[in-house]
């Protein structure tokens, strides 16, 4: 326990770091490293590597994805990911007898999903000069408030199994406590947020309907994340994804939930405003 504490301390003062560097290419740099260590943690785990070219495509997707939204065009990207596709299935027809196309669909969905929805947090960013780094922060804590809320509650008042032949330890009551905790703690800091920025000069208001429904679809969603995840490391007899955190795992077991909440979140902000 000790171990994961220090290791949270430590990654959450890195993060607050990063933030506060969120308008230079450091954040890029960031949101790239991570995205390349999901897709590799996810290609090791599931015996993927050994099809090199692949794994090669795979690693630069996820490496130049997130300066090509930030500093290019939207159809750079689109050329881009549809070169990475011809390449991915041009080895499949040269690799056909050592390689099944189940293999290739696993390594291209899941290849897609990390490192797109990790650049979610690069769009979100974009959204607004005052607000963008609020975004990203309130797409990391409506996740990983719910996973803690849900450890907390199912830890003491669970009774009944979620899905006990994926994740056997999740129960009913641990999700519902950490979808409803969660949201309760998102909509304090997002008025704090408020009462602070309004100290500073910045006169907004907060649209609290729209922050109760972040806070529920996202902790729904990080649910979702979540037991996919448990459901790949079951179905490949692993516990972990890595080492890299001491005490949590592998970066996608810390970022599983944020992978199914970031295109929810910039998709949603995309179309409401959460604040006025």
């Amino acid at each position: 326990m000790l171990t994961r504490i220090i290791t949270a301390i430590v990654g959450i003062s890195i993060g607050i770091g990063v933030l506060f560097l969120a308008d230079t290419i450091v954040f890029d740099i960031v949101i790239a490293v991570l995205a390349v260590l999901i897709v590799y943690e996810l290609l090791s785990n599931c015996k993927c590597l050994e099809f090199k070219v692949h794994s090669a495509v795979c690693f630069a997707f996820a490496a130049a994805l997130p300066f090509l939204i930030q500093y290019f065009t939207m159809d750079i990207v689109y050329i881009f990911a549809t070169l990475c596709i011809f390449i991915m299935m041009a080895a499949f027809i040269a690799s056909h007898k050592k390689m099944e196309f189940d293999k290739v669909c696993f390594m291209l969905t899941t290849t897609l999903l990390s490192s797109m929805a990790m650049c979610c947090m690069i769009k979100m960013k974009n959204m607004s000069d005052i607000h963008g780094v609020c975004y990203v922060v309130i797409c990391l804590a409506s996740a990983w408030l719910s996973d803690g809320a849900a450890y907390f509650v199912g830890t003491f008042f669970g009774k009944h199994k979620l899905c006990p032949e994926i994740s056997p330890k999740k129960t009913v009551e641990g999700a519902v406590g950490g979808v409803v905790g969660g949201t309760v703690i998102l909509l304090i800091y997002i008025f704090v947020y408020q009462k602070v920025q309004a100290s500073r000069g910045y006169d907004f208001s907060v649209n609290y309907l729209v922050a109760v429904i972040i806070g529920l679809f996202s902790g729904l969603l990080s649910i979702v994340g979540d037991l996919t995840a448990s459901l790949i490391k079951r179905q490949h007899n692993i516990k972990d994804f890595g080492k890299i955190m001491p005490g949590h795992g592998g970066v996608l077991d810390r970022f599983d939930s944020v992978l199914f909440v970031a295109p929810f979140l910039a998709l949603l902000l995309n179309y409401v405003n959460l604040f006025n």
